[in-house]
């Protein structure tokens, strides 16, 4: 079964960061990766790794991700209602669009749209730009979302 979510699932890298310690001889570089793993059918994760080469730290946020799954409900090419995720300082916004309209989202929010299977939404993100905090701000309004169907069970009444 492993195999097969890996076959399928495609991964985005969000960012690189590069850190330097300083020792005796010089600087030490390591490296952080944000990255975000998607099937484009509702299934998505995030994954952050840190290494001393780009690659393993890749390879650890891949890994990563696989932990950090959620199922998104999904409305055809959108979503079905507006929603706002925060994370820290950032905030952002999803909105619904019609079809035809494409993906209109900075690079943060499009890898993590783009990876769900989402076609057709309008997002804005406000306060913190930080790419790994509006990442998990998406994340954040993604798990908000509901059905007609799913708030209508909730509630015990009939659409």
């Amino acid at each position: 079964m492993a195999n097969e979510s890996k076959s399928d699932s495609q991964e985005r890298v969000v960012q690189i960061r590069r850190c330097a310690c300083t020792i005796k001889g010089g600087r030490r570089f390591s490296f952080a990766a944000m990255v975000v793993l998607g099937n484009q059918k509702g299934t998505v994760g995030w994954g952050y790794g840190k290494a001393n080469e780009v690659p393993s730290s890749v390879e650890k946020a891949v890994k990563d991700a696989g932990r950090h799954k959620i199922n998104v409900t999904l409305d055809g090419t959108t979503i079905p209602h507006e929603v706002e995720g925060r994370f820290g300082a950032a905030r952002v916004l999803l909105l619904p669009a019609n079809p035809g309209t494409g993906i209109i989202a900075g690079a943060s929010v499009r890898a993590v749209v783009e990876s769900v299977g989402l076609k057709d939404i309008l997002t804005k993100v406000r306060g913190s730009t930080n790419p790994i905090n509006v990442v998990k701000a998406t994340f954040n309004a993604l798990e908000k979302l509901r059905t007609k169907e799913d708030v209508a069970r909730l509630r015990g009444v009939e659409v």
